[in-house]
């Protein structure tokens, strides 16, 4: 029989309005994926920011952390999934083009999916 594979899902709710909260999902999920734990972030609400292409470049540096550039860069290339919620998205005005190559656009019923076959959730 099949070991079960372990998932996560972080919640992501700052962005540049709180550089520290915004970095603590992608720290942990870094964690996370060196424990090959299948990993995703959900950004809603501000943080939906974070998937715009050049954003991370200009946020704050998160105290004691590295800069927003290369959490996100480290987090990509461990094999995170990155999530972005439509309707977040939608009320900044912000197209779809305009997000990073490897952000997915999610919606409630989906994300929910995500969620239920999560071994944790954590928000921030």
């Amino acid at each position: 029989m099949a070991e079960k594979e372990e998932k996560i899902l972080y919640m992501c709710t700052h962005a540049a309005d709180d550089p520290e909260k915004a970095a603590m999902p992608f720290v942990m999920a870094a964690g996370a994926l060196t424990m090959d734990v299948k990993t995703v972030i959900a950004l809603q609400g501000p943080a939906v920011y974070i998937a715009m292409k050049g954003y991370v470049e200009k946020m704050p540096k998160p105290g004691g952390f590295p800069e927003m550039k290369k959490l996100l860069e480290d987090f990509l290339e461990l094999g995170g999934e990155l999530r972005v919620c439509v309707p977040c998205i939608r009320e900044r005005n912000i197209d779809e083009s305009e997000l990073i190559e490897s952000a997915k656009t999610v919606a409630a019923a989906e994300l929910t999916v995500i969620a239920l076959q999560a071994d944790a959730v954590f928000t921030y």
